[in-house]
């Protein structure tokens, strides 16, 4: 996150009066504000702190834009876990969003440790997850942490060159309902990756993009995407954009308020 694109959020960003679209006016004032604790989560959230206290160590395969934290191939479940992770009231938001709108075929776009995409998987247990992983450790110990969890959604961990794994995964399922972004952090992949999934969008599709602030190139996809023809809404939360394909709505682009920080 840089300084500039922060003080023009904090400058531009609104809540839910003036909203003028009765759509996004509900979505954000009975989905995206609303958020709950529920029993469901607690698990997850220990399994956060035992992560975030491990000394275990694992070879990192970084295939995206990099850490801009720690660039060394080995690094300790604890230094992933702290610096990798999304915060559990991210989580908590796509669980919402998929129960909302009933999502039963999602699109996790870096799997990491596994937290975010358990939220994912515990929204809908007639779902099914999607989880893309390049690093093949990484992808072993979210494995590991998936199956401490009975009674959720299927859960399949595609591991590879997102380059690769995410069009052939894309050619072979019907429409994607939710698609998480959040692997390559830089413009081309960006876009490239958005643009393969789109042809599988439908009416009710979401897209989530990650750190749509994180960088230049980041905004300048993030800029692109909210042009796009197929696209009618984007809401702009600073440390996320959520992107609809309503195809009924006039296009509009919002910058709402929403407590990232916490």
């Amino acid at each position: 996150m840089f300084l500039r694109p922060l003080f023009r959020y904090f400058f531009t960003a609104q809540n839910e009066h003036g909203l003028h679209s009765p759509f996004v006016f509900d979505l954000y004032l009975n989905t995206i504000k609303k958020d709950t604790l529920q029993p469901n989560f607690e698990p997850i959230e220990a399994l956060r702190t035992q992560l975030l206290q491990s000394r275990d160590t694992l070879k990192v395969t970084d295939l995206g834009a990099g850490s801009k934290v720690n660039a060394s191939p080995i690094r300790e479940v604890r230094d992933i876990a702290r610096h990798s992770k999304k915060s559990a009231r991210l989580g908590r938001l796509f669980h919402r969003l998929i129960q909302q709108f009933g999502y039963r075929t999602i699109f996790d776009l870096g799997t990491s440790l596994g937290l975010t995409t358990l939220y994912l998987a515990s929204a809908n247990r007639e779902a099914t997850v999607y989880t893309f992983e390049g690093c093949p450790e990484t992808a072993k110990m979210a494995q590991r942490n998936f199956e401490r969890f009975e009674g959720l959604a299927r859960i399949k961990v595609i591991v590879g060159n997102l380059d690769e794994t995410l069009t052939a995964q894309a050619a072979t399922t019907p429409a994607i309902d939710f698609a998480f972004f959040d692997a390559n952090h830089r413009y081309e992949p960006t876009v490239r990756y958005f643009e393969t999934c789109l042809a599988k969008t439908h009416e009710n599709s979401l897209f989530v993009f990650d750190d749509i602030h994180w960088s230049p190139e980041m905004e300048a996809a993030w800029a692109y995407i909210t042009k796009h023809p197929s696209v009618s809404v984007t809401i702009d939360m600073f440390s996320v954009g959520l992107v609809f394909f309503r195809k009924k709505q006039p296009k509009q682009n919002f910058v709402l308020r929403w407590p990232f920080w916490r």
